[in-house]
């Protein structure tokens, strides 16, 4: 039965219709906003999937690109792998709905959004984690949502709920908030250096936002929600369970003290091979039901470890940050390096510089763009001690780049001020928790070793949480187990005085204002302290770059004086490249880019300022004589631009022969007296102090009389 529902949402009607389409999925919506239409489906198999002990759900944002009334480009003409920006949104779906499942429920689950029709005034994203919402709720698939989201724009001092792609762009904030009607389950945000208590207020704009979602949704799934479907979860006999629990109870406990992660992670794995050996006679035995038990007491006793005794595995204060250490240029020819470790974490980054049309194009839904600044993100098997074969990077990669690409964006200079694509690139050797936001610190050291004019150091953190409902503990730089075992992930990056982006992903229900307030606050002390750190590896981005780095100069013409520029079949240009060296790149709105590694480059700029110079009368240039005759000089004043300095305007004296002043390759200050057809008039003598008259000249004119 098709039903069709509308909420008035942000001034403009949110529809979502149920079954129009997709009646095959175990969930289906039509959900429509102003001319965005996405169509979103969830899908469960039938059975449980053998030997899995978690979640297998897939999350896909699929963007097709007649929905903007464009032709995919390649070879093939169809769409291929997901973009960057497909794969973020994909992401975006996911974390906000998979903490809403229940932890035995193990039956594959997808769920796909399909962009339809795109209106950039109503973000399809937006629409998508809206929809997975929905399509879950209202089908048979075990989820205790729903959720809603929003996203909030900081525009002109004032807070913007759903703002249009364009409107975006000019905003000083990118928040991304999903939760329930009780709490908030999901942030993600690009932040222009706002304060901590700005971004709070704007998460708390956006539950409010997302209590009216969850309320319209709750009334769709109360009237075509289907009956929950029955599933065989793990259960554990309780005796047998007890029998696990004081086998191992005291082993774990001392193992969860050692405070390095390989030996901890060798000790539990010999707790667990031992427990194994010894129950696989037993007719009992079921490697799924120990699995599970041998996992809750690990967990239990983790969380008592920190909840009662308030200490964590290696030791530190719920507050402390681990060992850090850093150092910069030990990458001698790349153009700008840095090493950053914290505790078993370490992040190697580097900077590469190059003209800006190298950038990476971006080719979606919205027209096409190119991006200045990128930052990738690997994290090779060796990092986490494992062996893989190396693929290209997965979705967790690509966040973790965008999130730390994101955090330092608001620092780089303009593109005015230092025209440059700037890429850096970020290689985990170690990880044991929070390697984006290492990465983040690794990138600042790069940066300010290759002589990018950052405007102030960026730093990051992961705050976590574990929370008994009584007294939630925050703890600070969480590593692996913490944030495994813990209830909260949230990273938070910034300058000394600024956020420039959030990322939190929870595991239970969702967290108050209280928790929040208090992980900003935690996390802001926690910066300061990693941003004094940086300062004392490197105070200030150096104030050179790397000799391996190009010389770029950039400057912006009249596009109607590009022609002028290039000349007739290209021999200006051609004339410049040749007499520089420079290579030079025109782009069609003016802009020339001028790549050289000496000082080539500043004399290819000055000579195409000098061939747009719109010469004016008045002006005045040290020019060269290029040429003497009988009736003056022809003086160079601008790269391949001539006057004639006529002999009546050398000197306020008669000359009877120009040579007798002036000679071939002397440098001469004249002024613009006259500009006809091309032909320009130039003087000397309009520049040279008029001679004062001698009292017998004065008196000899006085006795002519009248003439």
């Amino acid at each position: 039965m098709h039903k069709s529902y509308t909420i008035n949402f942000n001034g403009a009607p949110l529809t979502v219709e149920i079954g129009k389409v997709a009646k095959q999925a175990n969930g289906a919506c039509w959900i429509t906003q102003g001319e965005s239409v996405v169509l979103v489906t969830a899908t469960a198999s039938t059975k449980a999937k053998e030997g899995v002990d978690f979640l297998p759900l897939s999350c896909d944002y699929e963007e097709k690109m007649y929905a903007s009334g464009k032709i995919p480009g390649g070879f093939k003409k169809r769409e291929g792998r997901p973009g960057t920006d497909a794969i973020l949104t994909s992401r975006l779906m996911d974390r906000p709905i998979r903490p809403l499942f229940p932890g035995d429920f193990h039956h594959s689950i997808q769920v796909t959004a399909t962009v339809l029709s795109y209106d950039p005034e109503y973000p399809t994203d937006i629409l998508a984690m809206i929809g997975s919402s929905v399509a879950l709720s209202v089908s048979d698939i075990p989820f205790a949502g729903p959720t809603g989201s929003v996203r909030i724009g900081h525009i002109d001092g004032e807070f913007v709920v759903n703002p249009s792609v364009d409107a975006i762009k000019n905003s000083k904030l990118n928040l991304t908030v999903s939760g329930t009607a009780d709490a908030i389950m999901m942030v993600e945000a690009a932040v222009d250096l706002l304060p901590e208590e700005e971004v709070l207020q704007a998460i708390l704009l956006a539950h409010t936002k997302i209590k009216e979602i969850v309320g319209f949704i709750d009334g769709i799934k109360a009237e075509v929600g289907k009956e929950t479907m029955a599933y065989e979860g793990l259960v554990v006999d309780s005796e047998y369970e007890e029998h696990i629990r004081k086998s191992i109870y005291d082993q774990v406990e001392i193992a969860l003290d050692i405070a390095d992660k390989t030996e901890q992670g060798h000790a539990l794995g010999r707790i667990k091979e031992a427990l194994v050996q010894r129950l696989e006679e037993d007719e009992a035995y079921e490697e799924a039901q120990v699995n599970r038990v041998f996992e809750d007491v690990t967990q239990e006793i983790f969380r008592k470890q920190i909840l009662v005794g308030k200490r964590r595995s290696d030791g530190r204060a719920l507050t402390e940050i681990r060992p850090l250490s850093s150092e910069v240029g030990l990458l001698p020819r790349t153009h700008g390096s840095g090493l950053f470790t914290r505790g078993q974490t370490q992040a190697l980054s580097s900077v590469t510089l190059a003209p800006l049309t190298e950038g990476q194009i971006v080719d979606g839904l919205d027209p096409e763009y190119t991006k200045r600044y990128v930052h990738h993100y690997n994290f090779p098997s060796y990092s986490v001690g494992e062996t893989r074969p190396p693929r290209s990077p997965g979705r967790r990669e690509i966040g973790h780049g965008n999130l730390a690409e994101r955090a330092l964006i608001p620092v780089l200079p303009k593109e005015e001020d230092f025209p440059y694509y700037i890429r850096v690139v970020n290689e985990i050797l170690e990880s044991n928790g929070s390697s984006s936001q290492a990465s983040v610190c690794g990138s600042t050291l790069a940066l300010m070793d290759a002589g990018v004019p950052i405007a102030a150091p960026v730093a990051g953190i992961a705050m976590g949480l574990i929370d008994n409902g009584d007294a939630p503990v925050i703890l600070t730089d969480i590593q692996g187990l913490e944030d495994h075992y813990g209830d909260m992930d949230f990273k938070v990056a910034g300058t000394a005085d600024a956020i420039t982006a959030l990322q939190m992903d929870i595991k239970i229900d969702g967290v108050s204002e209280e928790i929040l307030r208090r992980a900003l606050a935690q996390a802001k002390e926690a910066r300061l302290a990693l941003l004094e750190h940086l300062h004392g590896t490197i105070a200030a981005p150096r104030d050179d770059l790397s000799p391996y780095a190009p010389r770029i100069h950039c400057l912006y013409i009249d596009p109607d004086k590009i022609g002028e520029v290039i000349g007739s079949g290209g021999k200006m240009i051609h004339k410049i490249v040749e007499e520089t060296g420079a290579q030079i790149e025109i782009e069609d709105d003016g802009r020339v880019s001028i790549i050289s590694g000496d000082e080539g480059g500043v004399k290819a700029k000055k000579i195409i300022e000098d061939i747009v110079h719109e010469l004016e009368v008045g002006e005045v240039f040290e020019g060269t004589v290029k040429k003497i005759v009988d009736f003056g000089a022809f003086v160079e004043i601008l790269w391949g631009k001539e006057g004639l300095l006529h002999i009546s305007n050398i000197d306020h004296k008669r000359i009877n022969n120009v040579g007798d002043v002036l000679a071939e390759g002397d440098r001469v200050k004249v002024k613009v007296t006259a500009l006809d057809k091309g032909k320009i008039s130039l003087s000397r003598k309009a520049l040279l102090p008029k001679p004062e008259r001698k009292e017998n000249e004065r008196a000899e004119r006085r006795d002519r009389g009248d003439r």
